[in-house]
Parts: structure tokens; sequence; C-alpha cells
């Protein structure tokens, strides 16, 4: 289908497939096995100026925005969902930055990131804070000209790895909500440290760690907006982001259809290629519709997001939820298809349908945006 690129964003698409292909495809059972953080991938990326496509110009970006985000997330994910997060995880940690940073804030932490040198993160979860991320324990007190930080951050991607760290933490208890507020923590900071590495079953290259705060002093000109800000930076930065997890979602139903449909011309069973029975012929068209519907889903919010929209928490949340559960479909029928070798780790369909899975998991569990999707609906209509 012709979703009408401009002829940079085909450019961005086409010169992320060729990485995908070429740099990430032949290494990516290899990371996954052996747990490896994609430094040399992230040096490509930088090396080819993919790193920023979404920072201003002005901040040494491509000057997009999430639809060119998204393009490079989905075609990363086609090879490998978990190298891809190397990325897609500094999105996430570096718009509440682009949202919400003053100009000095910008000036000083996006041109790393846009050119690569540096990677960032978003502290948000905890162990008694994942779908209620109201629920948040980590203190920041103010203390002279900073904040003394105190607290643990949980299942942070790229924790360890990233330089750069937007941190969401509570300086006034009694205000709930209202009372937390959001920092930029830089890696090296006195008493800020990391927990173990974390055994995943899936987006296994994908680095994921605690946070760990002791007394981290943060200076005053690192917080975010104001104080009491927090919950409207992750929220808001949120809703951003979630078309990012859709196209990994999306890259990753569709590198299982690819292999799902290269092996059914390949295998013969009965003296014909298993692609010529209608059970699998339905299976494969069945995971190309969901993929194409998802696509479309993706692109349009990603645009609306783009154009300048002021709300679209329900559009965000609705591609997330729709394209997490088509690639999670899709990954479980490519393994079907392929049949006992699709269930070996030598295979690669395998690893997508573990790597399908934390797509509707992170950044809000399906089940809590199908919540959100619902209430805007609700709202809307009280409105009329």
């Amino acid at each position: 289908m012709n979703y009408f690129l401009t002829d940079e964003q085909q450019m961005i698409k086409e010169l992320a497939a060729k990485i995908a292909d070429e740099k990430i495809a032949p290494v990516a059972l290899q990371y996954d096995e052996d747990g490896t953080f994609p430094r040399e991938i992230v040096k490509v990326l930088a090396d080819s100026d993919m790193c920023g496509v979404y920072i201003d110009e002005k901040y040494g970006g491509f000057g997009g925005g999430v639809f060119e985000m998204a393009l490079v997330v989905e075609e990363l994910s086609r090879a490998c969902g978990g190298i891809s997060l190397a990325f897609a995880g500094t999105g996430l940690g570096c718009f509440p930055i682009i949202l919400f940073g003053s100009d000095a804030q910008k000036e000083r932490f996006l041109p790393p990131i846009a050119s690569g040198e540096k990677l960032a993160a978003f502290g948000l979860t905890e162990a008694n804070a994942g779908s209620d991320a109201a629920g948040i324990e980590t203190t920041a007190r103010k203390d002279g000209d900073g904040y003394i930080l105190n607290g643990t951050k949980q299942w942070i991607t790229n924790g360890g790895e990233a330089d750069v760290y937007t941190v969401v933490a509570c300086t006034d208890r009694s205000r709930g909500a209202r009372g937390f507020s959001a920092f930029i923590v830089e890696k090296g900071a006195a008493g800020f440290g990391f927990g173990k590495k974390e055994n995943k079953m899936g987006i296994r290259a994908s680095c994921t760690r605690e946070l760990v705060f002791d007394d981290c002093r943060v200076p005053a000109e690192n917080l975010l907006g104001r104080e009491g800000m927090g919950f409207i930076v992750a929220m808001k930065t949120l809703d951003r982001t979630r078309p990012g997890v859709a196209a990994q979602a999306l890259g990753i139903a569709q590198g299982a259809l690819d292999e799902a449909l290269k092996y059914s011309r390949e295998r013969v069973q009965f003296g014909s290629a298993i692609s010529s029975y209608q059970a699998v012929q339905h299976m494969l068209a069945d995971m190309a519709i969901q993929i194409e519907a998802a696509r479309c889903f993706i692109y349009q919010t990603c645009r609306f997001i783009d154009s300048g929209a002021k709300d679209f928490s329900k559009e965000s949340a609705m591609c997330k939820v729709f394209a997490s559960d088509a690639a999670m479909k899709a990954t479980v029928d490519a393994v079907q298809i392929m049949g006992g070798y699709g269930y070996m780790k030598e295979y690669p369909v395998e690893k997508r349908m573990r790597d399908a899975k934390i797509t509707q998991i992170y950044e809000g569990t399906n089940q809590i945006q199908r919540n959100v999707i619902a209430l805007e609906l609700i709202k809307g209509l009280s409105k009329k």
C-alpha cells in the first residue's frame, strides 16, 4: 500500500531497512542468546545519522517527529525487537526533554543524543508502581541548590547503558500524583547506581536494570518544568511513545510473516509445498490483514500526533493495543506454520514470539490501555 511518505521519510525507512537487513539480521540470534547490548549497531545508527530523526534540527537532529521515529523502529524491529530498543528506549528517555525541557536543557542534552554519542532512558516504573504509576515511592527532597533522590526504579530499558535518564520522583507526598516531579539524572552522578542485568524471556539484546538512588544529588537546573509536573511529563511522554511500541510490534510481526511465508513455499509435505494448502493460506492471509491494518493505524496516529493535535491518548492507546495483539497472534501462527522448526532456537520465529509478548505489557499493559480507551470514549460521550 502507498502511504504517501515524503522523500525524506522514504529515505529514512529505506536506510533503516538496509541497516536491519545487513547489520542486525545476521547477528540477531547470537545477540539474543548472549544477551549482548548492541553497541556496534548503535554506532552504525549514529554513523548513518539515524539517532536524531525525531529531534529538532537546531539540536543536531533531522527535525522529524513521532512518525519518523516509528518508521525507524518498525524496520529495525523487523530484524530484532531487542536490538531496536537501544534506539526506541532512547526516544522514550528523550521525549520528556523535547516536550518539557528548557532551552538550556535542550541545548545541553539533545545534541549528544541526536549524534548517537549518548543514549537515554526513562525511569518511571517501580516494584509497587507499574500499572499504578501514581504509586511511585522514589523521593526527591529539596536541599539547597539541588534535590536529593532516594529510591529504586525497576525494569528500566537501557538501564546502565544510557547516559541520560529522565526520572519521576515524589517531591510532595501530600499532593498525590500532583506531588511528582521529573528530573534529568546523568550516569556517574554520586549516589546513582544500577542493579543486576535482568534475565528476560524476550528482547534479550536490550539491557534492563534497576536504577538505584542513594542520596543522589541532582542540581536544581535538572528539574524538568516545575515541581509537581512529573505525572504530566510521564503521561504526555507515553502518549507520544506508545506508537513506537506499536511500531516495534509491527516490525516483529512483519518479520514473522516474512519467515513463515518463505518457509511455507520451501517446505514440502504430501508432495506439495505447504503454501498450497488452504489451512496455511488462511493463516498467512490473516497475518497479512492484521499487519497491514496495524500499519495503517500506526502511521495515521503518528501523523495525527505530529500535526499538532492536543489530545490523542485514546488513539495512541488504541494503536498500541491493536498492533501488539496482532504481533502476538502473528508470531504464534508463524511458529505453528513452521511446526517443529518454528519451535527450535536456530530458527528466528520462536525469538519473535518471545519478543512480541513484551509489547502487550510495557508502556502500559493492554488491559490498562483498554481502560484508557473506554474512559476517553465515555468522556467524549458526556460532552455531547
